[in-house]
């Protein structure tokens, strides 16, 4: 297989090249009203077009149990999943559970999480967390959506995530990949999470949830920026009302992807055996970026 830097992002040669060309791109057709079940039949399209570009689409957070995605998904608050998953071995590999976590030295746990950013205010996170499992739910993670919420720093973001991948109970993730894109396909004019969440439980089955996310939030890692969306290079340029706000020019557009579709190693120091086999390369361990 060729290398990531060369080869064309999977999927998307057929789908902007010979495939799209007899396609008009989504903003430069005639502007018209989008019935609601031409809104549903073109958000359900672009999800399948996405599974067939992120076949191997997955949390990009390492973890073990359900606890360790938990602790995780806090840390990765104002930083990158890379940057989490390069500092969270050393913690639980002191830290297993959340007794441990509970009951550490503070100023330890800090010196940790240090790389993280705003390791002081996460420290206090993570121990009040822990705490919290170990006095209300004997030391387990809950798998309810209701008692996950109670935790500290435990929102619907972070306990969806948790539910969708330790649990494997349906839930959308809508965090700033996540919203930037269904306002930029016009699949919603909502801006807050909880009511993003809500409209795209109805334009999407319960079982699709989870990976509804996994899609999105790859695709705006890599293709769909927030900044320079690389519409040249975008497999789905002809389903998005918003092309053309980034680059257009398909070789342009090629040096914007990011991750391993740009050449870069993925987030997980540990993914998941499909996304090797797609020539996916595993993130670097801390200070050997």
């Amino acid at each position: 297989m060729a290398d990531d830097e060369t080869r064309e992002p999977a999927g998307t040669a057929g789908k902007t090249g010979a495939k799209g060309a007899g396609r008009k791109p989504a903003a430069r057709r005639a502007a018209k009203p989008e019935s609601r079940v031409a809104l549903v039949r073109r958000a359900r399209r672009i999800y399948r077009e996405l599974a067939e570009v992120y076949p191997y689409a997955h949390p990009e957070l390492d973890f073990e149990n359900p606890y360790q995605l938990l602790v995780a998904t806090v840390l990765s608050a104002q930083t990158t999943d890379l940057r989490v998953n390069q500092t969270t071995p050393a913690l639980f590999a002191k830290y297993p559970t959340p007794e441990d976590l509970a009951t550490a030295n503070p100023e330890e746990v800090e010196e940790i999480l240090r790389p993280t950013g705003f390791f002081r205010a996460k420290t206090r996170s993570v121990m009040g967390l822990s705490k919290a499992l170990v006095e209300q739910f004997g030391g387990e993670v809950p798998g309810k959506l209701e008692e996950l919420v109670k935790l500290p720093g435990v929102g619907r973001k972070t306990a969806f995530v948790v539910l969708g991948n330790a649990f494997g109970r349906p839930g959308i993730t809508v965090d700033t990949h996540f919203m930037r894109l269904v306002r930029r396909w016009r699949w919603t004019e909502a801006s807050e999470p909880e009511k993003i969440e809500a409209e795209m439980s109805t334009l999407f089955p319960k079982r699709d949830w989870t990976m509804l996310s996994h899609y999105v939030i790859f695709h705006g890692r890599r293709i769909c920026h927030a900044r320079k969306p690389a519409c040249g290079a975008c497999p789905i340029a002809d389903l998005c009302p918003a092309y053309g706000e980034g680059e257009t020019d398909p070789e342009k557009a090629k040096k914007l992807l990011k991750y391993e579709k740009g050449g870069f190693p993925g987030q997980r120091l540990k993914p998941p055996q499909s996304y090797l086999d797609h020539g996916g390369i595993p993130a670097p361990p801390l200070g050997k970026e």
